[in-house]
């Protein structure tokens, strides 16, 4: 590896987004990525233009009962509650893992009657241009 290759991978840590806690609309999250910082943004405006009743981040953890290996427990990125008086759990993904299919398939079998929706780049590549635009802090 050249010497330069290692500083601008260095570099590229260094800008990196940092774990933090951020408050949005009164609630204090701890966000581990610009995606779930943005897409906490993106529910606290539809909270704020009435679209949604309310958001939770990681408000609750589904448990695997009777798995004795691996994942027994998921909790997703977001609950929200919408005006019909439904409520959806939604998982943020930069990448998928096998351990993240193992969660959803598991998510499937012992929890059926959740709704749960996986967000991925490609929401990010649609909406980014257009919600930078609106939220006044997207960062």
């Amino acid at each position: 590896m050249m010497i330069s290759s290692i500083h601008e991978k260095k570099a590229n840590r260094m800008d990196a987004f940092k774990q933090q806690w951020r408050e949005l609309g009164g609630k204090r999250v701890f966000v581990r990525s610009k995606w779930e910082l943005r897409y906490a943004m993106y529910l606290q405006m539809l909270k704020e233009h009435n679209e949604i009743l309310d958001w939770k981040h990681e408000s609750k953890t589904f448990w695997f009962e009777g798995v004795m290996r691996g994942t027994n427990n998921y909790k997703p990125d977001f609950e929200v509650f919408h005006k019909n008086g439904t409520n959806e759990f939604i998982e943020i993904k930069g990448y998928e893992t096998a351990k993240d299919r193992t969660k959803w398939k598991r998510m499937a079998k012992y929890h059926p009657e959740v709704k749960l929706r996986i967000v991925k780049a490609d929401w990010f590549a649609k909406n980014n241009p257009i919600l930078k635009n609106i939220i006044k802090s997207w960062e």
